[in-house]
């Protein structure tokens, strides 16, 4: 049953995990940057920022990950041209959706913090960006930061759906392994048992650490 826990195949999962990790680290990185900004452009009360905003986020929760995923590889290359491998597709896709996620997070966010905090800095003689940068946004992150940890496990999470546009992530390899390997009834236990592992090694530390933060700053 072990033996299929061999030198190649440890190798190929590892490569698959390191692609696995490439679409999360990117999307993640993009989705803290812009999702911070458009956020905060959506506090401002401008009724038309607003309003792309909000139709930018209905739709992305409208459209099904999976099908954004098939827009993007198969129809962008035809539509204007473009040369999209399997993984940029993805971090297309998982950065839009993980951006306008973020920005909800970080409205919320901002509107909990008490008028009195606006008001107050305002008596202070500070501006409007003054305003947000020293004292709204430091108060926001800490309601920000437990809410963002539980949507950046989901985007690690839902990186598993790049392997059907073809990238070779770590369900992708592991599957490819399952085939090679029909003949092992204890295959797809053994392959898959450890990719939950693995996927539970990454994605667990940061829920606890979520917690952590929650309780320390509630």
């Amino acid at each position: 049953m072990f033996e299929l826990l061999n030198t190649d195949t440890l190798l190929r999962l590892y490569q698959g995990f390191f692609i696995t990790l490439e679409i999360s680290f990117v999307s993640i990185v993009i989705t803290s940057i812009a999702g911070l900004f458009l956020g905060i452009l959506m506090s401002f009360k401008n009724s038309y920022i607003y309003t792309f905003c909000r139709f930018g986020l209905e739709f992305v929760r409208v459209m099904p990950l999976l099908v954004w995923l098939f827009v993007v590889y198969f129809g962008f290359p035809r539509w204007f041209g473009w040369d999209l491998s399997s993984v940029s597709a993805a971090i297309i896709v998982f950065s839009i959706w993980g951006s306008f996620e973020m920005m909800d997070l970080v409205r919320v966010s901002l509107q909990s913090i008490p008028k009195h905090q606006y008001e107050s800095a305002a008596s202070l003689g500070l501006s409007t960006l003054q305003s947000f940068v020293y004292i709204i946004i430091p108060q926001a992150l800490r309601r920000l930061t437990p809410m963002s940890m539980n949507l950046l496990t989901r985007m690690i999470k839902s990186t598993t759906f790049a392997y059907l546009i073809g990238a070779i992530e770590l369900v992708k390899v592991g599957q490819q392994i399952i085939e090679f390997n029909n003949k092992n009834d204890f295959a797809p236990f053994i392959i898959y048992g450890l990719i939950f592992f693995i996927f539970f090694i990454l994605c667990y530390p940061i829920t606890l650490y979520s917690k952590k933060i929650e309780k320390k700053w509630s």
